[in-house]
């Protein structure tokens, strides 16, 4: 839930500051966009989710950009903004496949002008490439990012099988086919594999431009303390990192996210 709520936040300081005549087009762009809502383990609540929540600021963006691989979740996502939020029906676009498959679809659905762009990266494992974001990235488009990097709750869980050399998720996921080499010499063990992932990620986003602080990265935990996962933003333009800095004091009566 802590994830929702850092998430809607940053989309309400966003479109707050960066509306118009700032920018001509303010667009949320989503590549594992679900249904639109998720059931809470704890009392089986359903609470609104990435699209739904970015649609639900009081202050709009122009456009939504939203893809999802699977057709049931992407088509009860449609309904659901048809049902929450009829007014901006008109600006979504929906996008039915695998993201990196997809890439190309989604830039060519950037409005041209003078458009800013925050992409929401939430898959469940590691399924997104790194190519596509650095393809997203190209261009001179400006875009910032924030993304789950899944370290503990797939990364440590499935370690063993990522480890077999047929197995190319994180070779595709950090852009690296020689990640296994220091876990193979023992430089590292599995108790560095999340921290691996992590410190990779930031990297590769160093390399095409983003600016890495260690405020911009948050760990989500389990109630006991354990980490389940990263959330780390990435912006090339220092402003944005600010407004991220912002968002766990940051409160607004007006944003009703669940």
């Amino acid at each position: 839930m802590k994830k929702y709520e850092l998430f809607g936040r940053y989309c309400d300081i966003f479109t707050k500051s960066m509306k118009w005549p700032k920018w001509d087009n303010l667009v949320y762009i989503d590549l594992f966009a679900s249904a639109g809502v998720s059931k809470l383990v704890d009392n089986q609540k359903l609470i609104k989710t990435s699209s739904l929540i970015a649609a639900s600021v009081p202050n709009k963006f122009n456009k939504y950009i939203v893809c999802e691989e699977i057709k049931e979740l992407i088509d009860a996502l449609e309904k659901r903004v048809g049902l929450y939020n009829k007014e901006d029906i008109n600006k979504f676009e929906f996008i039915k496949g695998d993201c990196n498959k997809k890439v190309d679809k989604i830039i060519s659905s950037i409005p041209d002008g003078k458009t800013l762009n925050f992409c929401f990266v939430d898959p469940y494992n590691f399924d997104i490439e790194f190519e596509t974001i650095k393809k997203l990235a190209s261009g001179g488009r400006k875009i910032d990012f924030l993304i789950l990097i899944a370290t503990h709750m797939a990364g440590h869980r499935n370690y063993h099988n990522y480890m077999k050399d047929e197995n190319s998720t994180i070779e595709k996921f950090i852009n690296n086919k020689n990640w296994r080499i220091p876990f193979k010499n023992g430089e590292k063990t599995i108790k560095d594999f999340g921290n691996f992932l992590a410190e990779s990620y930031d990297e590769n986003m160093k390399q095409i431009g983003y600016i890495i602080e260690p405020k911009l990265k948050c760990q989500i935990k389990t109630n006991d303390g354990h980490t389940l996962y990263y959330l780390a933003f990435y912006s090339k333009n220092q402003l944005g990192n600010e407004f991220y800095k912002k968002i766990e004091i940051y409160q607004n009566p007006q944003l009703k996210l669940f």
